[in-house]
């Protein structure tokens, strides 16, 4: 499936941390912003190991599963941080 994950981080050491996690599943395309195809259980191996660095009383991590990608067309207004066709 294809997945688009936005975060809201208040701490920057769990910032960072969260970052690498997701840098090893996904593809970074805008500060905050990861998007790439991954399986179930990669996506659930992914948001468990996020899920023990946030502080569920300050941080949001939003996770947009999209299961036919090639239904949404993407736009970019302004520098374009990581071009390829794969994204939508």
């Amino acid at each position: 499936m294809f997945v688009i994950v936005t975060y809201d981080v208040v701490e920057a050491r769990s910032l960072n941390r969260i970052r690498k996690i997701l840098r090893k599943y996904l593809t970074w395309t805008q500060n905050s912003v990861f998007e790439g195809d991954i399986t179930d259980g990669k996506l659930h191996k992914c948001i468990s190991e996020i899920e023990n660095i946030i502080d569920n009383s300050e941080d949001s991590i939003y996770v947009y599963e999209i299961k036919n990608p090639n239904s949404i067309k993407k736009k970019c207004y302004g520098i374009d941080k990581y071009s390829d066709e794969m994204f939508i």
